[in-house]
């Protein structure tokens, strides 16, 4: 066992050294192999960056090149450009060595003028003046006639081409806005399913009917018009209230006091989404934004409101549309043209709350809600209480006068119109010289016959002047009233 042992360790040593000896040239080996393989990319690298620095170097060249190349262009053009100042400069102290030897010219051109003037007055005796003042009193004797003849024909074309010009105007606003016009009366009918519904809303010894009328503030009319019932009552926004409740109380069935309060409660209360729904419509249809909510609630209101049976919410909205195409024909604001004409009559919603005209009280409710200056201005003259101030105030008074002016927009009786026209017959008869006075064309026209030995034709001009200024202070009347005096010369001779 002892000499296996020393065998065995022997034999461990020798393959031992055998081991160590092969992986000692292995080694060497590979650090040889690495040896290499650095210098290998060593000299690839230093090859890429000898080709890297050539290029760099080349670039720069380059670039120097064309940096020497914009330097010198850039000293060209300076050069150029110091030139050009230079020769702005002489041009300029030429040009004012010139103007001021023009000017010493034109002083002696003035001098050597006011020195012949002199002597030309010296010599005739006269100023300038005078001789200018006498030559053009010369031609005015001369051609005196000629003259007054002339302005005379200039100024009846211009008048005849002005009137053309508006009727051409006017007859396209109308043509562009045509809106359907309802009467409205100042009753309301409803219509009953029976004619034992009407003992119904009299009730027990009238109670019912009282209380209606008590409660909407209007008549009820039950006679002996077969299923009809009429509502008579000034005020539009109480006959529709009246209507509806009675409508509803008739489709409900039961009709007494408790319930007929209770129903015109609801109902004003429909009037009253009513009027501001009718407000915003009107004014979604003149397409007019920013007003106040409000304010389009007091608008909604003239829905309620008539003036000679016209309705003044439909009458707004024709003067606002009028107003807007006569500002656009002519060049003229068309938005305060259309706003002014649609809030013009705005007072009317309030006149019976509130003291004043209508205009006096819808210049307040405007400034209020902070509606634009301008506006105002155009419609507070519509009446002419305020003079006019733009031109659009100018063409809300005249879509005024057009909408409600024209046929069927307005109706009246027969004994107001008769009233209305005796009025103006006798105001026109009133004044001194006057032989007789008619009223034409449904009171649109009075025409007057003077007597010829006691009005002459200056004073006649006067007469008509006179005679519509009364007629405008005095008299109430829709649209306009044209005035003609008649002076007229006869004289008759017999041969005998």
């Amino acid at each position: 066992m002892a000499i296996g042992s020393i065998l065995g360790y022997f034999a461990r040593q020798t393959v031992a050294r055998k081991q160590a000896g092969t992986l000692e040239e292995k080694i060497q080996k590979r650090v040889t192999q690495a040896r290499g393989e650095a210098e290998t990319i060593i000299e690839k690298a230093q090859e890429k960056a000898r080709e890297i620095t050539a290029t760099a170097t080349k670039e720069i060249s380059e670039r120097r090149g064309e940096l020497l190349r914009v330097e010198q262009l850039t000293l060209k053009r300076e050069e150029a450009l110091d030139r050009k100042i230079s020769e702005l400069e002489r041009s300029e102290k030429i040009f004012r060595q010139r103007v001021e030897e023009f000017k010493k010219i034109k002083t002696g051109v003035e001098e050597l003028r006011a020195q012949a003037e002199n002597k030309i007055e010296q010599v005739a005796g006269i100023t300038r003046e005078e001789a200018k003042k006498e030559i053009f009193e010369n031609v005015e004797r001369a051609h005196d006639k000629e003259l007054v003849a002339k302005i005379r024909q200039l100024e009846a074309e211009g008048l005849a081409r002005f009137e053309q010009r508006a009727r051409e105007v006017i007859a396209f606003a109308i043509q562009k806005y045509s809106a359907p016009q309802a009467q409205e009366l100042t009753t309301s009918t409803v219509n009953l399913p029976s004619e034992d519904i009407k003992g119904r809303i009299i009730g027990k010894e009238g109670r019912n009917i009282r209380a209606l009328e008590r409660l909407t503030g209007v008549e009820i009319i039950i006679d002996e018009t077969p299923d009809t019932v009429v509502i008579s009552g000034f005020d539009a926004v109480r006959r529709q209230i009246a209507k509806l409740s009675l409508e509803k109380l008739i489709q409900d069935g039961r009709i007494q006091p408790a319930r007929i309060e209770e129903i015109v409660s609801k109902v004003q209360e429909e009037i009253i989404k009513q009027m501001k729904d009718a407000g915003e419509a009107a004014v979604y249809d003149a397409g007019i934004v920013g007003l106040d909510p409000r304010l389009i609630q007091l608008l909604g209101r003239l829905k309620f409101r008539t003036s000679y049976g016209q309705s003044v919410l439909l009458h707004s909205l024709e003067v606002c549309h009028l107003s807007g195409a006569l500002a656009a024909e002519i060049g003229a604001n068309v938005a305060v043209a259309k706003k002014g004409g649609l809030l013009h009559d705005i007072g009317k919603a309030l006149d019976h709350q509130v003291e004043g005209s209508h205009v006096e009280i819808g210049i307040r409710v405007l400034e209020k809600f902070g509606v634009e200056k301008d506006v105002i201005n155009a419609m507070k003259s519509h009446h002419e209480e305020y003079p006019a101030e733009t031109v659009e105030a100018v063409l809300v008074q005249s879509a005024d006068a057009i909408s409600a002016a024209r046929p069927g927009a307005r109706k009246d009786t027969v004994e107001n119109y008769l009233r209305r026209l005796g009025e103006l017959e006798a105001l026109a008869s009133s004044f001194a010289g006057v032989e007789k006075a008619w009223a034409l064309q449904a009171g649109r026209e009075i025409r007057i016959f003077v007597r010829p030995e006691a009005v002459d034709d200056l004073s006649l001009h006067k007469l008509a002047r006179n005679i519509a200024d009364r007629i405008q202070e005095e008299l109430k009347y829709p649209g306009e009233i044209k005035v003609t005096a008649i002076r007229e010369n006869r004289v008759v001779e017999y041969a005998k």
